[in-house]
């Protein structure tokens, strides 16, 4: 059997009618274009999948299937290998779930990193703990960053108190891991301390600069900034008046505005990427990508927080200010842009086959998030299932949700409940 093709790269409309683009760049009009989208793609959502000719055994656990299935839409593995190889006679009995669950976490599952009480409930139900012994597939989908992905598995286990892996976890800044081979130095922005320089160096890119770096070699970037001697101790101070920044990867939210924009305004109005330089044209700066769209996310604060779209937007005000209104210019990644969406469903796709033999992406996806603007917006544009939940960003108070959803439910335990009484009334499994 051939497999659909799951890899759009150009723009087009989703199943619910609204035109999307796998990448956007953003120049301060909010115009979509394909500039980058088919490098990106390709490179992060993987290229062709070899063809299933028998079905997996199921006595594993959801998230150690996943994985299997993500390892061949990311490397092109064969499904039969050498730790996993079953009897040609022995068949999976469990049912054939035709649907599959996607899930924010902050906001959804977690709230300023403490389990929101009916998350676990919820998962436990997807594992199995529910009346026909299901296993649902399912996987996260977050426009968080800044940790290493095994490091964000870990820390979602222990508090979640369920089984998953790395496969079930797509952050927003994976798809840079595409660009690795084509920029030799980048900024990258972010995060606690130097976690994002880990994270980018695990990825590939090869020399990797932080904010902190800059401001080891010449304080005076930052007047008001002192780095502590921890700090220090991970700085690779350098004469950046003579190295020359080739893009900006704003991985995570950072954790200091004023520092940060001032770093990358410098670069951005620079002549090639030199600190100390200043272009007469203003568009000869690097590229600035950023992986995160959210203006708001949801904290242990009884009122959401600013995030990294908060400082997108803060440094195009900067930016045009200083450039007498010339536009900005940068690559927008993450939800609602669907570059993940489409990965998710390869990987929910591949899980099918390897499962159950099954050659097509589940009938439904739902979408369960808190963002309207971000979660339903992006989950409508691909055409899956969207769940809002009231215990994040969205306030019902503040009347309907600019995107509409499938249905708004009180939390994601409600929200589970009501997509499998969903898919067992339309039967056929």
């Amino acid at each position: 059997m051939s497999r659909p093709d799951l890899n759009r790269t150009q723009s087009n409309k989703s199943l619910k009618g609204e035109d999307y683009t796998t990448m956007h760049s953003y120049d301060g009009d909010d115009a979509a274009v394909d500039g980058v989208t088919g490098e990106m793609s390709k490179a992060s959502i993987g290229g062709g999948r070899p063809t299933m000719h028998r079905r997996r055994s199921s006595r594993k656990s959801i998230s150690a299937e996943i994985e299997q299935a993500r390892r061949i839409v990311d490397f092109g593995e064969d499904a039969a290998d050498e730790e996993d190889v079953f009897d040609e006679g022995e068949y999976d009995d469990s049912p054939e779930v035709p649907y599959a669950f996607a899930f924010d976490i902050d906001g959804v599952l977690m709230r300023g990193g403490t389990p929101i009480p009916e998350a676990i409930d919820a998962l436990a139900i997807l594992n199995g703990n529910n009346a026909r012994k299901l296993k649902v597939p399912y996987i996260f989908i977050t426009n968080g960053g800044g940790k290493l992905e095994e490091h964000r598995v870990a820390e979602l286990q222990e508090k979640l108190k369920q089984d998953c892996s790395i496969a079930q976890f797509i952050q927003s800044h994976t798809p840079f891991r595409g660009m690795t081979d084509k920029y030799e130095t980048v900024l990258v922005v972010g995060g606690e301390g130097h976690a994002c320089r880990d994270v980018a160096e695990s990825y590939g890119f090869k020399n990797v600069v932080i904010p902190g770096d800059i401001i080891a070699w010449d304080p005076s970037v930052v007047p008001f900034r002192t780095l502590t001697k921890e700090e220090l101790e991970h700085c690779r101070p350098q004469d950046f008046s003579k190295i020359k920044i080739d893009a900006i990867f704003v991985f995570a939210d950072s954790r200091d505005w004023a520092g940060d924009q001032q770093i990358i305004l410098d670069l951005l109005l620079s002549k090639g990427g030199y600190m100390g330089t200043r272009s007469k044209t203003f568009e000869e700066g690097p590229p600035i990508y950023f992986s995160n769209p959210d203006v708001l996310w949801a904290t242990p604060n009884v009122l959401p927080r600013y995030g990294m779209g908060a400082l997108r937007m803060c440094i195009e005000a900067l930016f045009r200010e200083a450039t007498d209104g010339k536009p900005f210019k940068c690559t927008q990644l993450g939800k609602p842009y669907n570059a993940t969406y489409e990965y998710a469903t390869r990987v929910l796709t591949e899980w099918r086959a390897l499962e159950h033999g099954i050659e097509a992406p589940p009938r439904n996806i739902y979408m369960v998030g808190d963002g309207p603007n971000s979660d339903i917006r992006g989950g409508n544009m691909a055409g899956w299932e969207t769940i809002l939940v009231e215990t994040g960003i969205y306030d019902p108070a503040d009347g309907p949700p600019k995107y509409k959803p499938s249905t708004i439910q009180k939390n994601v335990l409600e929200a589970v409940k009501w997509a499998m009484a969903r898919e067992e009334e339309i039967g056929g499994f």
